[in-house]
């Protein structure tokens, strides 16, 4: 097992970085544009998405990611496999259940690691956990076509370089935002998504000690 996935396996049972971590990658309003919600109502959805880890042919680890069918809710976005959870189902298993109806992947052939601070999407008005696991080998992915364009994978260490991370202004209903993102696809890793793993990012950087 990767020296990080041992690190990691004990780290995320201690207090995390958190909305500290997370806000580093929120869109941040330059004019008078709405702040961010950050306290879910007792209406909120719950849901999960799989941070799925694994070793590359070469030893380093990497991440599953997903671009989103064009026609369903953030179509053409970067995300982590996930969704809203079904009654009486838990995180862990909405997490697994999801992953394998978008990319193919089997819940039996992961181990749950542990999970990372949630995080409240108010445009969708879900609480989002995010679940991490290990996968000991290199997965098989079938992207399913109705919700997944695309399944790809990206080295963490590509994501904690900081010549990947790029910041911009850009103009998001009807406001103006200063949006920090990563450059590694042709699309381009912001938002809800990059905020949930700059949380992992961080416990990687205290890993390798940056």
């Amino acid at each position: 097992m990767h020296q990080f996935i041992k690190y990691l396996s004990n780290r995320l049972e201690k207090p995390l970085p958190g909305l500290n971590a997370q806000l580093r990658m929120a869109p941040a309003p330059l004019t008078d544009g709405p702040t961010r919600e950050l306290e879910p109502p007792p209406s909120a959805k719950k849901s999960s998405v799989l941070i799925l880890l694994f070793p590359n042919e070469e030893g380093r680890l990497e991440i599953i990611l997903t671009l989103r069918s064009r026609d369903i809710d953030h179509g053409g976005q970067i995300s982590l496999p996930g969704g809203r959870s079904d009654e009486d189902e838990s995180y862990i298993e909405t997490a697994l259940r999801e992953a394998e109806e978008e990319v193919g992947l089997k819940p039996e052939s992961v181990e749950i690691l542990g999970v990372l601070s949630d995080l409240y999407v108010s445009h969708s008005n879900n609480l989002v956990k995010p679940v991490v696991a290990y996968m000991p080998g290199i997965p098989e992915l079938k992207p399913n076509p109705a919700e997944v364009e695309e399944a790809f994978t990206i080295e963490v260490k590509s994501l904690a370089a900081k010549k990947n991370l790029t910041v911009e202004n850009w103009d998001l209903q009807k406001y103006s935002y200063e949006v920090p993102y990563w450059d590694i696809h042709e699309v381009p890793l912001w938002g809800a998504t990059a905020m949930i793993l700059n949380e992992l990012l961080d416990l990687y950087r205290e890993y390798i000690g940056e």
